[in-house]
C-alpha cells in the first residue's frame, strides 16, 4: 500500500490520566526491549473485554468450556464454608455464577467481590449480579490484579480468592513468583485460593485455540493497538500495519501471541521522547500463555505458603483447577 492508502494515526491525550501514565510506564519497560513486549492488561478496554467474551465461545477455544465443566462438578467443594468470594479479573462472571449459586444459598452474610481493570464491564456485571442474586452482597472493585494491596475484603480465614481462566499462564516465571508472593501477603491463614490452569497438549490444538478461524482472537489482539493509540501521544501507529500471530514455544511450554509488522513501521511516542522502527516481519509480543503439567502448579504454590487441597481436571483432561489454602 502507498502512504495515502495507509495513513498513520496521531493521538493526543492528557498525561494526567492514570491509564496514560501506566501505559507509558509499560511502554518504557517493554516496547523498547528485545523483543518488544506489552502486558496483556491493555487488551481489556470495553471492546477488548467483549471480544474476549466472544473468544470463550468460539469452537477452537476449549479452556472456558473445560473449566466450566470443573466448576459445575465441584462448585460445593470449591466454595466450601467461604463467606466472601473475591474474583480476580472477573470479566462477565459467566462461569462464576455456578459458584455464586452455592455461595448465595449457603449463608445470609455472603459477599462477592468482583475485581477487574475494565470499569464499564465491571459495573455492568455487578448490576446484573445484583438483580440475579438479591440476597448476595456485591462489592465491585476496580483494580490491577498484579498490584493489589491488602487486606482483602471479608473475614480473615473465610475468604475464597478465584483466579480462573488460565490467566496464571499469562505470567512469566518471575511475574508468577511475584504474583503469588503478593497474594500470600494480602491473604490470611485459612483463606483459600482456586486457580484455573491450562494443561500441555497438542501444539496444533493449542495454536488453533489462539488463532480461531473466525478471526475473533486476531481482532482482540489488534484492538490493543487502538487502545495504545488513544491512550498515549503517538505517531505512526496503525493497526493495518500489523497482523495477528499465535505460535507454540516448546522450550518455554507456552503459546505466544504477537502483532507482526507487515511492512517497516516507525512509531514515535513524543511524551516519552522515544521511538522505534520495526522492520517487516518484526513483532510485538502481547501475550504468553503457559501450559502446565499436572501438579506442577501445586508444587509452585507450596513454595509460597499455599498448602495443596485438591486438583481437578475436566473429563477430557484438557484443563485443571487447583484449590489451595494459606498455611
Amino acid at each position: 500500500m502507498t502512504g495515502t492508502e495507509n495513513p498513520t494515526t496521531t493521538t493526543t491525550t492528557t498525561t494526567t490520566d492514570p491509564d496514560t501514565a501506566a501505559l507509558e510506564s509499560d511502554l518504557r519497560e517493554g516496547f523498547f526491549a528485545d523483543p518488544p513486549t506489552l502486558p496483556p492488561r491493555w487488551f481489556y478496554d470495553e471492546k477488548g473485554s467483549l471480544l474476549f467474551d466472544q473468544i470463550t465461545r468460539v469452537a477452537e477455544y476449549y479452556p472456558t468450556r473445560a473449566e466450566a465443566e470443573i466448576l459445575r462438578a465441584r462448585a460445593g467443594d470449591i466454595v466450601g464454608a467461604a463467606s466472601t468470594v473475591v474474583e480476580l479479573g472477573a470479566g462477565t462472571c459467566e462461569k462464576t455464577r455456578v459458584l455464586l449459586d452455592v455461595l448465595a444459598a449457603g449463608r445470609s452474610d455472603a459477599r462477592f467481590v468482583p475485581l477487574d481493570i475494565s470499569t464499564e464491564m465491571l459495573f455492568e456485571t455487578a448490576r446484573a449480579l445484583e438483580q440475579e442474586y438479591p440476597g448476595l452482597r456485591i462489592d465491585p472493585v476496580i483494580g490491577d490484579i498484579t498490584a493489589l494491596e491488602g487486606p482483602l475484603p471479608g473475614e480473615p480465614g473465610g475468604r475464597l480468592v478465584l483466579f480462573l481462566g488460565g490467566t496464571v499462564g499469562n505470567f512469566s516465571e518471575s511475574q508468577r513468583d511475584g504474583f503469588f508472593r503478593m497474594l500470600r501477603g494480602i491473604m490470611a491463614p485459612g483463606d483459600q485460593l482456586a486457580v484455573g490452569f491450562d494443561l500441555v497438549k497438542s501444539p496444533d490444538r493449542l495454536v488453533a485455540a489462539y488463532d480461531d478461524a473466525a478471526g475473533v482472537t486476531a481482532e482482540f489482539n489488534l484492538n490493543m493497538l487502538d487502545v495504545i493509540a488513544r491512550t498515549v501521544d503517538c505517531t505512526g501507529l496503525d493497526r493495518r500495519d500489523f497482523r495477528h500471530e499465535a505460535v507454540w514455544n516448546a522450550e518455554e511450554s507456552r503459546i505466544e501471541m504477537w502483532l507482526r509488522a507487515v511492512r517497516e513501521v516507525r512509531i514515535d511516542f513524543p511524551t516519552l521522547g522515544r521511538g522505534r522502527t520495526l522492520a517487516a516481519g518484526e513483532g510485538i509480543r502481547t501475550e504468553i500463555a503457559r501450559k502446565f503439567e499436572p501438579h506442577a502448579l501445586i508444587d509452585e504454590l507450596a513454595g509460597h505458603g499455599f498448602g495443596g487441597q485438591a486438583v481437578w481436571t475436566d473429563a477430557a483432561g484438557d484443563f485443571g483447577l487447583a484449590l489451595v489454602v494459606v498455611d
